[in-house]
This record gives structure tokens, sequence and C-alpha cells, in this order.
């Protein structure tokens, strides 16, 4: 395991060497074997979505030619953030390692933390339901096509 951490620091290495993004290098393992690395590449693509494991995550679906990366470890250099984790459960990945935690990466400037603790009034201002009734008709249509659910 600790090898594969050194992976996903050297990862990391490479985005802040070419001032891709931050500190954040991702390496995904299937059965001992690594199947996608990913690093930071916000600064970059000009892509808020970027982070490493979301690089990752997209090379190993990729490289797996599967959404479904069910038996897959992930080893990141920072505990993932609510995108990310988001990601890593829609992937099925099966276990996350990671070296520093959200206060961690707090020390460094970047805002992990606030995403953790969404409040009811942030999420108010920010968010607003709208047109519900067209929404659910779309959805019922779907389901009336029976197609699989890709999560």
């Amino acid at each position: 395991m600790k090898k594969f951490m050194d992976m996903a620091i050297e990862e990391a290495y490479i985005g802040i060497k070419n001032d891709e993004g931050g500190p954040f290098g991702t390496i995904i393992v299937k059965n001992g074997i690594v199947i996608s690395k990913g690093h930071n590449q916000v600064l970059k693509l000009q892509d808020a979505t970027c982070h490493g494991e979301i690089q990752a995550i997209r090379n190993a679906s990729k490289s797996l030619k599967t959404y479904d990366l069910s038996g897959c470890e992930l080893y990141s250099t920072a505990e993932p953030c609510p995108m990310c984790l988001g990601a890593i459960l829609w992937s099925n990945i099966s276990k996350v390692y990671y070296g520093c935690d959200i206060l961690d990466t707090e020390m460094i400037g970047f805002r992990d933390n606030l995403f953790y603790n969404l409040n009811e009034d942030i999420k108010k201002s920010l968010m607003q339901q709208l047109e519900r009734d067209k929404c659910l008709r779309l959805y019922d249509d779907y389901l009336k096509q029976n197609k699989k659910n890709a999560y």
C-alpha cells in the first residue's frame, strides 16, 4: 500500500512542478495493478472539476471500459473533497486511502472544510426548485423506456 501512496505523491509533484494545480495526486489500483493515475489540473484546464481523484476515475473508466470501478482502491494525497467523494461513491470504488486530512488541506489555503459543513442557509441561498412537474414527466418517460440505470 505504501508504494501506491508514494506513486500518488509522485503524481502530485508532476502537477505542481508543471503549475497545473494543487498538491493532489491519485492512483487507482485493481488486484494490485495500477489502473490509472491523475493529478489536480484545475489551473491547466481552467476547470474546477479537474481534481486528482476525478481525473484518475475518468482514466480508470476509460482503461477498464466501464463506469463501475468495483474492486478498485484509490490512493490520494489528500482526503477527498465532497465532489470527489461523490464520484468515488458513484463509481463504486471499494476502498480509499488518503494522506492529509481536510484540516491539513485547509492549512495550505484550500477551503474543502467549507463544503463539508454546508448549512441550510447556504443551501437555500444557492438552490431553488423549478419546474418539478415537467422534470417528473421526464423521469417517467425515462422509466417507460426500461433503460438500465447508469447510477
